[in-house]
């Protein structure tokens, strides 16, 4: 174990019997909402023969399968399923900085649940679930497979992963993006789960690269004091990157009114990048409800994939 570690978090009995609670509540309230098979990732009706069926009119008659129809004595036709499966990768933030938590909640449970909230789903429909650990000490790669053991396994590791020291130069965001392009061959979704806290010019442009070849979400994990400051005197603060301490006189009104404005500029330079890549963004609060939140972002995508027009039989958009 190199210098840059801590003893990782043990995996006993009540850690199993968390991450079954998570699975039950994420497959309870979600469940239906993501559930059947999912579009293809390329234009048209796919190349891969699926069950024989009926002819019904309007079918059209260049998927009519001959040899049933001849065994069948009447007129049938094989519907096409798409011809490439999800693959879905999940590049997760284990560094120090996700170690904080105000709220219900440290940031890194917090992306823990909005792993496995992807992951329930995703390998529920036979979808293979990979991730890549951005951690102190460098990335780590589980590769994707499909299966509910393969994920209990994933999320195993990253309650496994040890808790960050302060490093001078901690590993960033944007290698981790670059790092998962060169690594995910296969066209799929890719769940970036961050505070993006990182300077937004040193992930931004590795993430408008992902997007090219993946639908990218971005799930960003916040606690409430990243955004305010409350008033409780001089009060000792330490950058968990860097291990700087320095102390705040929380008191003033002026400094609150300050630090509120900056992050909510920072925040809105990490939505306004996120935005410019392509990629969805899910915010979620380390006080909040995060499976509302969940069950909000992919109400809203099904409104838009709804609205978007039908791609032709021949592939290109309506």
């Amino acid at each position: 174990m190199s210098g840059n570690e801590t003893t990782a978090r043990p995996v006993g009995p009540a850690t199993e019997r968390a991450l079954r609670r998570l699975e039950l509540t994420v497959t309870r309230r979600l469940d239906g909402l993501l559930q059947g098979d999912h579009l293809g990732l390329l234009p048209g009706p796919g190349s891969e023969p699926a069950e024989g069926r009926a002819y019904v009119p309007g079918d059209d008659v260049r998927a009519m399968d001959w040899n049933l129809t001849a065994r069948a004595n009447a007129p049938h036709v094989r519907d096409r399923v798409a011809d490439r499966e999800l693959e879905t990768w999940l590049l997760v933030d284990a560094t120090a900085s996700m170690d904080f938590g105000t709220g219900l909640m440290e940031k890194r449970d917090l992306a823990l649940a909005a792993v496995a909230a992807v992951g329930f789903l995703a390998q529920r429909s036979g979808n293979r679930v990979g991730a890549q650990i951005m951690h102190a000490s460098g990335a780590r790669r589980i590769p994707a497979r499909p299966g509910r053991a393969h994920l209990l396994a994933l999320l195993r590791a990253l309650v496994e992963t040890p808790r960050s020291e302060p490093a001078p130069r901690p590993p960033g965001l944007g290698p981790g993006a670059v790092l998962l392009s060169r690594t995910a061959s296969r066209r799929g979704l890719a769940v970036v789960v961050s505070d993006f806290l990182e300077p937004v010019e040193s992930w931004a442009r590795p993430l408008r690269l992902l997007a090219r070849r993946h639908q990218v979400l971005a799930a960003e994990v916040l606690d409430p004091r990243e955004l305010t400051l409350p008033d409780v005197g001089l009060l000792a603060v330490v950058d968990p990157e860097t291990g700087r301490r320095r102390e705040v006189p929380t008191a003033s009104r002026r400094l609150r009114e300050r630090y509120a404005a900056a992050a909510l500029a920072q925040r809105e330079a990490i939505a306004r990048a996120v935005r410019d890549a392509g990629a969805a963004h899910l915010r979620l609060r380390t006080d909040g409800d995060w499976m509302r939140e969940v069950v909000r972002h992919v109400r809203a995508q099904r409104r838009l994939a709804a609205a978007r027009p039908a791609p032709r039989p021949g592939g290109g958009a309506a």
